[in-house]
C-alpha cells in the first residue's frame, strides 16, 4: 500500500479509538513532531510496565493473605501510567478496581482484575496495530 492509504487507515484507527473512549487526548500529547522514536518507545515501556504490574497484582491476589495495601499502589500506579499515554479505557478500569481493594474484598477484586487485564488486551493489541502502521509509513518515507 501506499503511504497515503496506510496513514489514512492509521488516522482512521486512530479516531475510532477516541471515539470508543479508547484514548483520550493524553495519546495527541505524545506525539512530538521530531521525533519518530519517541512515541513507541513510550508505549513499549508503558505496555511492558502494566503487564509486569498484572502479572504482580495477580500474584498479589492470588495470596492467603491479600496485602490491599500493595494492591493499591500498583493499581494506582498503573492508573499514572495509563493515564500519561491516553490509555482512557484501563485508566477507567483501574479507578473502578479501586473501590474493590479499598473495600478489601479479594473476590470482588479478583473480578476487577479480569476486567482490568481484559481492558489492558483490548489496549495493547490496537496500540501495536497502530504502531505497525506508523512503522509501515515510515518505511515508505514522505507521501
Amino acid at each position: 500500500m501506499w503511504a497515503a492509504e496506510l496513514r489514512s487507515q492509521l488516522n482512521t484507527r486512530v479516531s475510532y479509538m477516541y471515539a470508543m473512549g479508547i484514548l483520550d487526548e493524553y495519546y495527541q500529547e505524545l506525539q512530538p513532531p521530531q521525533d519518530e522514536g519517541f512515541v513507541p518507545e513510550v508505549i513499549n515501556m508503558f505496555l511492558h510496565e502494566a503487564d509486569m504490574m498484572l502479572n504482580d497484582i495477580t500474584s498479589l491476589l492470588n495470596l492467603p493473605v491479600v496485602d490491599f495495601e500493595m494492591v493499591g499502589e500498583l493499581v494506582h500506579q498503573l492508573k499514572e501510567y495509563s493515564g500519561s499515554v491516553g490509555a482512557r479505557k484501563v485508566n477507567l478500569a483501574c479507578v473502578h478496581f479501586q473501590q474493590f481493594y479499598e473495600g478489601k474484598s479479594k473476590e470482588r477484586c479478583l473480578m476487577a482484575l479480569n476486567v482490568l487485564r481484559n481492558e489492558f488486551y483490548d489496549v495493547r493489541d490496537r496500540l501495536q496495530t497502530i504502531m505497525q502502521l506508523e512503522k509501515q509509513i515510515a518505511t515508505l518515507g514522505p507521501n
